[in-house]
């Protein structure tokens, strides 16, 4: 059976759900990567939120493994993504923070290693590792100006592609919101909510759906209309059923819940209580439609007799927008997007492989998105076509319950900010420079306790492993690794 099908299997076992023999090949599963923009980590029901209902999602976790010490390789949206396609800490890659950078030409990415084994593969939703136009100016850094950071999916073996630059709103993705006065654009592009139901009253938000090269969706037209994520998961699944016979690799990354949120009337009104404002109810309102599409993947998928051989895996980019208080939920942690304190990186993350996991698995090891695509090379049997350095492990020992404890440290470092994780054992230094921080997270994962003057020599030997792994990274930013 083809890889596609293998992943597929993987999260099917995992659901609990039974197939035919016909379907229980797992030499090449299917598989599917889903990436949330800003859901915090307490804003599910798998990890104990009671704000926002999300039953498919609680369901997938049931049915498959929940990583609880899971984390996003930066805390904000682009860096993380390199990470996801290239198993690589970002820098390595060429793209630095959001909006700097782009994925290099040079760069071995998922696309390519698993269109080399025979799959088709697709992106949906968000793109954000580079520019998808020379031509048509784009809301964020794309058209004319921005063509030395023009880097779209086809480039990369994407066979088929729907997606956006960056940002868009979560619901009529061409369409500003209107702003909390409900009056006017006001905030429209920072906290804006409520759709506009007239046409003839809406705004351009000035960004476009990408299909390839010089081609667009109408931003116009009709059929990009209402819930986002629907709309990116829709165009996965049709994807998935023109190769339900085939192995494939659908990447989905949703926009929602990344400002502006926008919801439908129905599902913002379905949080009315006297008490959630306008942005809350839009929020929580946003994240809700999302778990639905994630269901309705998940619904495609068995009824196609193939979801016992695919492989679905789910998490957010990074922590939460905004302050304490806000809409997104980052449960106990320290911190929030833009932050490596735990806030900001460790993110809800499941796996979902019927064949090859136990419903109701939980893992607290430290994951992180660069294991993704070691994990998968693994499972397709691909190998890098270089010595280049890879950031991330393979997690299928993890899946076969043979690993208990990372086999390497986790290292982070943005714009100055830096952290590595070594065992339960944290160190942190803030942008900028300065004194570095440790935490030991298996009695304080809240990090309200900083070991530093108890602990020096642990410190120091953490830090002097940072630098080293540091320097490397900086050696394949020089383009020592081509």
């Amino acid at each position: 059976m083809k890889l596609s099908r293998l992943v597929f299997l993987f999260f099917a076992l995992s659901a609990g759900v039974v197939f035919s023999s016909a379907r229980a090949d797992t030499d090449k599963p299917n598989f599917v990567i889903i990436m949330c923009d800003d859901l915090g980590w307490g804003d599910v029901g798998f990890n104990g939120g009671t704000h926002i209902r999300t039953p498919y999602l609680d369901e997938m976790a049931a049915n498959g493994l929940k990583l609880t010490r899971f984390y996003a390789q930066a805390p904000v949206c682009s860096p993380t993504r390199a990470s996801v396609v290239t198993g690589r800490h970002h820098d390595r890659t060429g793209i630095y923070t959001a909006n700097q950078g782009h994925l290099r030409d040079e760069e071995y990415t998922l696309y390519e290693a698993l269109k080399s084994k025979g799959y088709a593969t697709g992106h949906f939703g968000k793109w954000h590792m580079g520019t998808l136009t020379t031509t048509v100016k784009e809301g964020n850094r794309g058209g004319p100006g921005g063509k030395g950071n023009f880097s779209p999916p086809w480039s990369h073996e994407v066979d088929t592609t729907f997606a956006t630059e960056a940002k868009t709103p979560t619901y009529d993705a061409m369409w500003k919101p209107v702003g909390g006065d409900a009056k006017s654009f006001t905030n429209a592009s920072r906290q804006g909510w409520n759709f506009i139901p007239a046409k003839d009253q809406k705004e351009s938000y000035g960004t476009h759906y990408w299909t390839g090269q010089d081609e667009m969706v109408d931003p116009k037209s009709d059929e990009l209309l209402g819930d986002d994520s629907k709309l990116i998961m829709d165009r996965a699944l049709e994807f998935i059923s023109e190769n339900q016979e085939n192995p494939f690799l659908a990447i989905v990354w949703f926009h929602a819940p990344h400002l502006p949120v926008v919801a439908s009337e129905e599902d913002a009104n379905s949080y009315e209580d006297g008490k959630n404002s306008d942005f809350q109810k839009n929020y929580n309102g946003c994240v809700t439609a999302l778990d639905r599409a994630v269901g309705n993947l998940r619904t495609q998928l068995r009824e196609q007799g193939i979801a016992e051989n695919t492989v679905i895996t789910f998490c957010s980019d990074n922590g939460p927008e905004g302050k304490d208080g806000d809409p997104g939920l980052q449960g106990q942690f320290r911190g929030r997007k833009r932050s490596l304190y735990e806030g900001g990186v460790r993110v809800p993350s499941l796996i979902e492989w019927p064949a090859k996991i136990e419903p109701g698995s939980i893992s607290g090891m430290a994951t992180c998105t660069v294991d993704y695509f070691p994990t998968i090379l693994e499972i397709v049997g691909a190998e890098m076509p270089d010595d280049r350095p890879l950031d991330g492990v393979s997690l299928m020992p993890l899946i076969h319950g043979e690993m208990k404890k990372r086999p390497m440290p986790l290292g982070f470092y943005i714009k100055g900010q830096a952290a590595w994780h070594d065992g339960m054992m944290k160190a942190y230094r803030k942008g900028g420079g300065g004194d570095w921080e440790l935490y030991d997270l298996s009695s304080d994962p809240e990090e309200t306790t900083d070991l530093s003057a108890k602990n020096p020599e642990r410190l120091q030997s953490m830090v002097e492993a940072w630098t080293y792994w540091k320097a490397s990274v900086d050696a394949s930013d020089s383009g020592a690794d081509y």
